[in-house]
């Protein structure tokens, strides 16, 4: 007889309790800055970084450029209050910066159309 079978829940919980540990817990990141389109980029460039977890190191690397913290998260396949939580760790050591998204006319517009449709699927 074989011994007990992982289930697919078993192994599809590794990665996130992995990411659970290494925020030592957190789930959520008290930074009210970081939205889904809020601007992140390297700040330390030529710095040693801090944190040895290749998760940070990821997002460094990411960051070189500037990207939203949507997009971060996407491409480090980390829910969204996970990343925000380690990208709130660099902020704090000094590695990262934020900077909110340029809002151009067309977006305020888009904005705009986005409340009046769902005004409407909620009936007001």
């Amino acid at each position: 007889m074989s011994g007990p079978q992982n289930t697919p829940d078993e192994e599809d919980a590794g990665p996130v309790v992995r990411l659970y540990a290494l925020t030592r817990g957190r789930g959520r990141s008290e930074r009210a800055e970081l939205t889904l389109d809020t601007m992140v980029i390297d700040a330390g460039t030529g710095l040693a970084l801090r944190r040895s977890e290749p998760e940070y190191a990821e997002i460094v690397r990411l960051c070189r450029v500037p990207q939203s913290v949507a997009e971060v998260s996407a491409q480090l396949g980390v829910p969204l209050a996970l990343t925000k939580v380690l990208i709130g760790d660099l902020i704090d050591d000094g590695r990262l910066s934020v900077r909110a998204p340029v809002e151009t006319p067309d977006d305020a517009a888009g904005l705009d159309l986005l409340r009046t449709i769902a005004n409407s699927l909620r009936g007001g």
